[in-house]
C-alpha cells in the first residue's frame, strides 16, 4: 500500500514472507529495485520487519 510521508511524498509498503531457502532478500532488492525503470522511481530501500521461515 501507499503510505504518505510528507510534502507529496509516498513510500511502498509491502508486507511478504520468504522462505529463506528459496530466495536471498539481497538478490531480491537487486533483481527487482534496481532494474529499469524501477530504478528511476524508487530512491531507497528499507527493511522494517523481517520474517523468514
Amino acid at each position: 500500500k501507499l503510505v504518505p510521508v510528507g510534502y507529496g511524498i509516498k513510500k511502498l509498503q509491502i508486507m511478504m514472507t520468504i522462505v529463506d531457502d528459496l530466495v536471498s532478500v539481497d538478490t531480491l532488492i537487486e533483481d527487482h529495485l534496481t532494474v529499469e525503470p524501477a530504478n528511476e522511481y524508487i530512491q531507497s530501500c528499507d527493511i522494517v520487519a523481517f520474517n523468514k521461515i
